[in-house]
């Protein structure tokens, strides 16, 4: 008999936990997940259930300028989302789309 051979499941491009995510003018979580992983960009509660996502090509982001430094705001199917404590978001979007 021949044994199935699993093949590890390939790392997300960027993840970053314990993120804020606010959907203004409330907070839809204090310890989310942001993750691009295969050309899209989703939001997941602390619980790991999807708040959005989107393919990457379709999502606008940057910092405003009174934004933190580990501040961003991120358009995804036309909500506008508060993303903090990210780190590199911004710099992980613009290298997962120059590749993709």
């Amino acid at each position: 008999m021949s044994e199935a051979v699993t093949e590890p499941e390939p790392e997300p491009e960027f993840t970053a936990t314990g993120v804020r995510i606010d959907r203004w003018p409330r907070s839809l979580t204090r310890a989310g997940e942001v993750r691009i992983e295969d050309g899209r960009l989703s939001l997941l509660t602390s619980y790991g259930s999807e708040i959005d996502s989107a393919p990457l090509r379709t999502v606008r982001a940057g910092r405003p300028w009174f934004a933190k430094p580990d501040e961003a705001v991120a358009t995804v199917n036309g909500t506008r989302y508060r993303i903090s404590g990210s780190g590199r978001l911004l710099d992980a979007l613009k290298k997962a789309k120059t590749a993709g």
